[in-house]
């Protein structure tokens, strides 16, 4: 289908509007170019009212709270949301499927970083384009990470542009697996943890997405593994890239790649080691600091010096949900956490913290499991507990470890109230769920912000 000459005349159903930005940039994609435009989901109006009102211009047809099977049948093509599940009995009677990534994917000529793994990817790809923008002005950021690449695709119809880095889900790369289309100059996979099972079978089903990020790649590309965990090897036995590694500990002398020594980070490529990343960073936890070692060798690849890259990624804040500085009220820090939506994070975050702290966690189940995450919540001063289905389970494994909690609270809130009020100058405050947010919350971004203007509205 040529997409330059044929979008005017064509029907197009928008499966899943979705609150993280792609389904409403699929929108504006669509609708500026003349299609004939149905968007369809399962949430009502009065959840979708912030989107439906930004695109209150165009003239687009909505089907809310259902989906029809004639929506599909009539489209021509049907753009799904990464939420949306491949097996959805309504896609199988699209005549094509396409996502915001593919199309992107079809006019871009551009270089592009992809980042994908289980927990550390918005990190990595936040600081890669912090740094790479201020040399590279054009440079673009786009994916998983709520910014669709739909809004700069008119940029990106040409070889000339830097690089595009794009944060990628393993549902993203699962709906990319048919086109063949995805071939990064530069592919991450940060690491892999037990997640999304309660979308996927098993643990090789979602490995085997995240593979995909690499699958069409050749010599002259590069990926980029984690060398600590079980499956980076496997990963580098399959691809037919130039592999690199990145390490908490010093690399074997003969493996190129980035490595931690002393809290501090180092690249060595083609046998030149150099320091790309300082002992003192502003972002806290040990996780956070092998985020900034993949950004600084993706950095390095792309021909920024180790001077400004150590700069650079030494200045990078964070981003909103990831371990972000609320602020400091009465001496106690506040960080919000939200993206926190697996045990192991929530865990790499208690382990991170460098003074003594409070937990605020809990939420909804994804059939994940806490073995090996349990004791680091002994670490906590005290653990404040939201309602919820995985909620129900981490306090069977507290309660075996005889580790206390309060709660749960039917609302956050009331657990802010109960933390501050047990707080001491000098002590921190993590709000990390370790579980999604659906039933109390749209998502984990409106968790955060909720968590965010809570603290904020503290005395």
């Amino acid at each position: 289908m040529n997409f330059d000459t044929d979008i005017s005349s064509l029907n197009v159903t928008i499966m899943g509007l979705g609150l993280h930005g792609g389904g409403y940039s699929s929108a504006i994609f669509f609708a500026e170019r003349g299609a004939n435009l149905t968007i369809t989901d399962l949430r009502d109006e009065n959840i979708l009212k912030p989107i439906i009102d930004k695109l209150a211009k165009y003239k687009i047809k909505y089907v809310l709270g259902k989906h029809k099977d004639e929506d599909f049948i009539n489209a021509d093509l049907v753009i799904k949301n990464p939420a949306v599940p491949l097996s959805s009995p309504f896609l199988k009677l699209a005549k094509q499927i396409e996502t915001d990534i593919s199309i992107f994917l079809k006019f871009n000529k551009r270089p592009i970083i992809a980042v994908t793994g289980s927990k550390g990817k918005s990190t990595t790809v936040s600081a890669v384009y912090d740094v790479l923008h201020h040399f590279k002005n054009d440079a673009k950021l786009g994916g998983n990470i709520t910014t669709s690449p739909l809004n700069f695709i008119e940029e990106c119809k040409n070889n000339s542009g830097s690089e595009v880095i794009l944060e990628l889900s393993s549902w993203q790369l699962a709906d990319l697996k048919e086109s063949k289309m995805l071939i990064p100059k530069i592919a991450i996979i940060t690491n892999i943890m037990p997640d999304h099972q309660n979308r996927y079978s098993s643990m090789d089903e979602y490995v085997k997405d995240k593979k995909l990020i690499y699958a069409n790649q050749t010599k002259n590309d590069f990926l980029i593994c984690n060398f600590d965990d079980e499956y980076g090897k496997i990963f580098a036995a399959e691809s037919s890239a130039k592999v690199l590694f990145v390490s908490q500990k010093a690399l074997p002398i003969n493996t190129e790649g980035a490595f931690l020594r002393d809290y501090k980070g180092y690249v060595r490529i083609n046998g030149m080691e150099e320091q790309v990343l300082p002992k003192d960073i502003k972002i806290p936890g040990e996780h956070n600091r092998l985020n900034l070692l993949y950004a600084a060798l993706v950095l390095k690849l792309s021909g920024i010096s180790s001077k400004d890259i150590s700069k650079g990624l030494k200045n990078f804040t964070g981003i909103a949900h990831r371990m972000e500085l609320v602020t400091v009220r009465n001496k106690v820090s506040w960080y919000n956490d939200s993206a926190s939506t697996i045990p192991q994070a929530t865990a790499a975050a208690m382990n991170g913290a460098r003074t003594p702290f409070r937990l605020i966690a809990g939420g909804t189940d994804k059939k994940l499991d806490f073995n090996g995450t349990i004791d680091s919540f002994s670490q906590a001063l005290s653990i404040y507990l939201l309602e919820g289905s995985a909620t129900d389970r981490l306090t069977v494994f507290l309660d075996n470890k005889k580790i206390s909690y309060n709660g749960p609270y039917n609302n956050l809130q009331s657990a802010v109230s109960a933390a501050e009020k047990a707080c001491n100058p000098g002590e921190m405050v993590i709000f990390s769920p370790g579980a999604t947010s659906f039933g109390m919350f749209n998502n984990e971004f409106e968790r955060g912000d909720q968590f965010r203007q809570i603290v904020l509205d503290l005395p």
